[in-house]
């Protein structure tokens, strides 16, 4: 660990859980500060520069949804929410008002620190003037989404018909390049409710949307499988607005 390590911000209300973790990611390179509040991270984060925020949402006082929300607003820290199994509706609003990932307890410390290693990845390959996840025609591997109108088109201009699944698929994608997402998110983040026990609804939408983007579909090159883990799209995506 040096002083140009990335520093994570660990708030947590839980003493156990916040040391803990903080004495793990310096084991594995990191520096790591803690906060037992949404109001003590506040001040650290004035007297302080942090790379990545791991951030629990259910706390006394100001939770960690308003302190998300606060910090997707006023600047670019990503940040890692930790949420109960139970808390379903949290862990959408999360992602929905920006949050990078989040990772539900009780948690493998190997897993949070993977996610935390690809979100930095992302957030230092994203250039901070030019987010594309901000606009409105996303451009990929030749293909450009005009999100607004649910149009994706090819090099020869040509419109590809989207299912709604489809759509918020590929949107989750696109705004999520290079990351790993679990079928669980990608279900959070496509229809808003979790799995049942049997639900291959995710894996029968990613293989349509395969069908439809992939050069092969039987060997695909942009939506990777992740044995275990899930889906990531692998291809850049930039802001394709003319």
């Amino acid at each position: 660990m040096t002083d140009h390590s990335p520093h994570i911000l660990v708030v947590d209300d839980h003493r156990d859980i916040r040391e803990t973790l903080a004495r793990y990611l310096r084991k594995n390179g990191f520096r790591a500060s803690v906060a037992d509040s949404a109001l003590q991270a506040r001040k650290f984060l004035k007297a302080a520069a942090v790379d990545l925020i791991v951030l629990d949402i259910m706390m006394p006082g100001e939770d960690g949804l308003s302190l998300c929300r606060h910090l997707v607003e006023s600047g670019s820290i990503p940040v890692i929410l930790l949420t109960a199994m139970a808390e379903d509706t949290d862990r959408i609003v999360g992602l929905e008002i920006g949050a990078d990932d989040y990772v539900t307890k009780p948690f493998n410390p190997r897993e949070l620190l993977a996610r935390i290693r690809a979100v930095l990845r992302r957030s230092m390959q994203v250039p901070k003037d030019r987010d594309p996840v901000e606009a409105e025609t996303l451009a990929f591997a030749g293909w450009r989404l005009d999100v607004p109108k649910r149009l994706l088109s090819g090099d020869d201009g040509v419109a590809i018909p989207l299912s709604t699944g489809e759509f918020q698929l590929l949107v989750a994608f696109l705004k999520r390049p290079k990351m790993v997402l679990s079928r669980d998110q990608l279900l959070d983040l496509t229809s808003g409710r979790s799995p049942g026990v049997f639900d291959r609804s995710v894996d029968n939408q990613v293989s349509r949307l395969r069908r439809k983007i992939e050069a092969d579909p039987k060997a695909p090159e942009l939506i990777k499988t992740v044995w275990g883990g899930g889906y990531t799209f692998t291809a850049d995506v930039e802001d394709g607005t003319e």
